[in-house]
């Protein structure tokens, strides 16, 4: 099964190596036809501490790296 990829803004790089990266969806709301956005925290690793708060990253599955850490950063 291939691994998700998901684009997002982070907003937390508080602690070492990983980030808080948040991941905004669309979609239309099946009763009354608008358009709706939400949005969802990911924690993702971050190996080197090089992104910053506000910096847009993808982010793609992987293995766990810890308890709340199912991410990695892959790209700017």
């Amino acid at each position: 099964m291939p691994k998700r990829i998901l684009q997002g803004t982070v907003t937390s790089d508080a602690n070492d190596q990983t980030v808080t990266v948040s991941v905004e969806r669309r979609f239309t709301h099946p009763v009354l036809k608008k358009t709706i956005r939400k949005s969802k925290k990911y924690r993702a690793h971050d190996e080197k501490n090089t992104y910053k708060v506000g910096d847009q990253v993808r982010i793609i599955e992987c293995a766990p790296k810890s308890k709340t850490k199912r991410w990695e950063v892959l790209e700017a």
